[in-house]
């Protein structure tokens, strides 16, 4: 099993629910489809930023995780 989701790079050790997939969290992958089904980095990474801050995550750790998201697997072109 992979350390890390391939979508937003959460360790999968962290992931609050039940991952359906080994690649994947279950944030990010759910009922055999991604949640976030479009192509668009900037906007996943702007729905996750806001996600981390609703769940009451700290604004800069928050704004620094959102960024690193550009480097996961599912994202590299």
């Amino acid at each position: 099993m992979k350390k890390n989701c391939e979508s937003c790079l959460m360790p999968l050790s962290a992931d609050p629910g039940t991952p359906e997939h080994d690649s994947y969290c279950s944030l990010c992958y759910r009922d055999g489809a991604f949640l976030y089904g479009g192509d668009d980095v900037k906007e996943f990474q702007r729905i996750s930023y806001e996600g981390m801050i609703a769940s009451g995550m700290n604004r800069f750790l928050a704004k620094f995780y959102a960024w690193m998201i550009q480097f996961a697997p599912r994202w590299k072109k």
